[in-house]
């Protein structure tokens, strides 16, 4: 869902749109997107996570970071295809000798789009608008940490915590700056990014438009047009036709050996951060049971699950930590599978409320399977997107769900007992608050092991698998990013041939 960085807290819903229209709309030269001149190229990206909306306060899903983070919006820090954090719209900052104050300084001679000049107050409301008590950022909890945001002057922002917080700065890379003045953010965009919001078309394209006005390094293209599929055949038919120059997160790995094997095209095998989730209600029976949590984690086969949906690629963690964080561990030892230790719950039965899109049906199918042969009935009710939000994120009505969550070092959310899947263990959320306030790198990175360890051993969620992060793209296309770091795509420095 900041995602969430739900595939994402929360998952974009997806809108049809086919193969032959997008040939038709993006075939010709007429639109750049095949022009000699690299700076006039519109590059034409394939995806399968529309937006919600373009708020991403508001359930904006994956879609809406994919598209616009760091495209259309800005933060004060950046986070890079390679995971590090980075300065943006902080020019300097400064921290108090006791950890609690930050004072930042702005980049001069910044623009939104509209032409207002960024000040500290768009800082200040851009903060307070992911911490309001109607924000569905998966961020908010991570900054109740502020105690006050100062604004001396129009290019100060000075932030008072009320503890030590060593993630503050990283944090502060998911908020985006916007214009305080702006409305209406559902549907339209005042950022200070290298692009402009073009036209959103619903359950088609959106396009974003190079802004003249940049106060920093120029999109090396001239435009971006986003174009959103139901599923992985014809976003890839896109990609044989040429409609589309990129697809963002491969989801059809039978359909690699096409790209794989031709010269058009580079397939391309980054490191995801992305976990298929069989995420328990830990506060419903039967899953407030940590026993029985156990054995259906037991009974599941995960290494025969990823291998039937994406053959070679993609990883068993056996945790929430990818390996691109910095506490991970290879947990799969943990609760590992042996179906005979599961005797215990032969009769048991719940429902499993499952997203609509792929691969969460297959993935049900399978889980259902599974659990059959250890006696276990498992009843799949099948839900959109925006049910899944509704119901499941923001109602807690469920037993048990399928869902991706797509950020980096979002284990700490087991920290937090009212996040929806329940899980309250008072030892890890200690470890967790301890590790936010930690004055090292390496005492926060030994209590979050700790705290992974004893989750993965509680079998709060079961995590059926790490998604490979693969983008295929033309081969006159460079410049892309291959990480996809929590679900974002940065398109500026894209260029083509």
């Amino acid at each position: 869902m900041e995602k969430y960085t739900v595939r994402r807290l929360i998952t974009a819903s997806l809108a049809a749109v086919t193969a032959l229209s997008l040939v038709a709309a993006c075939g010709d030269k007429e639109d750049g997107s095949s022009t000699a001149d690299g700076a006039a190229a519109t590059i034409q990206v394939g995806s399968l996570y529309e937006p919600q909306n373009l708020d991403n306060t508001a359930g904006g899903g994956q879609g809406v970071t994919e598209a616009l983070n760091g495209n259309v919006y800005e933060g004060l820090f950046k986070l890079t295809d390679d995971g590090k954090v980075e300065p943006l719209l902080a020019k300097d900052q400064k921290v108090s000798e006791d950890g609690l104050t930050y004072t930042f300084t702005l980049q001069p001679n910044v623009k939104f789009h509209s032409g207002k000049a960024l000040t500290s107050a768009d800082v200040k409301a851009s903060i307070e608008k992911v911490t309001a008590e109607n924000s569905k950022s998966a961020r908010k909890s991570n900054l109740e940490v502020i105690k006050s945001i100062a604004t001396p002057d129009d290019s100060t922002v000075v932030v008072t915590l009320k503890t030590r917080s060593i993630s503050f700065v990283y944090n502060l890379s998911y908020i985006w700056v916007i214009n305080s003045a702006a409305t209406d953010l559902t549907t339209k965009a005042d950022g200070t990014g290298p692009y402009k919001l073009g036209e959103w078309k619903r359950g088609s394209t959106l396009t974003l438009t190079k802004f003249d006005g940049y106060w920093g390094t120029p999109a090396k293209n001239a435009s971006v047009v986003f174009h959103y599929f139901t599923d992985a055949t014809a976003l890839n038919n896109a990609l044989l036709t040429n409609a589309v120059d990129v697809v963002t997160s491969e989801q059809s790995p039978d359909a690699l050996a096409q790209f794989k094997n031709n010269s058009n095209y580079k397939v391309n095998n980054g490191q995801g951060t992305t976990k298929l989730l069989l995420a328990f209600n830990d506060k419903v029976a039967p899953f407030t049971d940590v026993k029985v949590r156990q054995a259906i984690t037991k009974a599941i086969d995960k290494k025969k699950l990823l291998t039937s949906i994406w053959g070679e690629y993609g990883t068993v963690i056996g945790s929430m930590v990818p390996p691109s964080d910095p506490w991970y561990e290879d947990l799969t030892s943990v609760n590992a599978y042996d179906p005979s230790a599961a005797a215990s719950i032969k009769g048991l039965s719940f429902t499993l409320d499952t997203p609509s899109y792929d691969p969460h049906p297959t993935v049900a199918t399978f889980i259902k399977s599974e659990l059959a042969k250890v006696g276990v009935t498992v009843t799949i009710n099948t839900i959109s997107a925006d049910e899944w939000y509704t119901k499941v994120y923001q109602k807690h009505d469920f037993t048990a769900t399928l869902q991706e969550h797509v950020n980096d070092r979002d284990v700490v959310w087991y920290g937090n007992p009212d996040f929806y899947w329940g899980y309250d263990n008072k030892q890890v959320t200690a470890w967790i608050d301890r590790a936010e306030q930690a004055s090292s790198a390496d005492e926060q990175t030994a209590l979050l092991k700790k705290a992974n360890e004893q989750i993965a051993a509680d079998a709060a969620s079961d995590w059926l698998y790490l998604y490979p992060q693969i983008v295929v793209a033309s081969s006159k296309l460079s410049g892309y990013p291959l990480n996809g770091l929590n679900a974002q795509f940065f398109a500026y420095g894209i260029t083509k041939s």
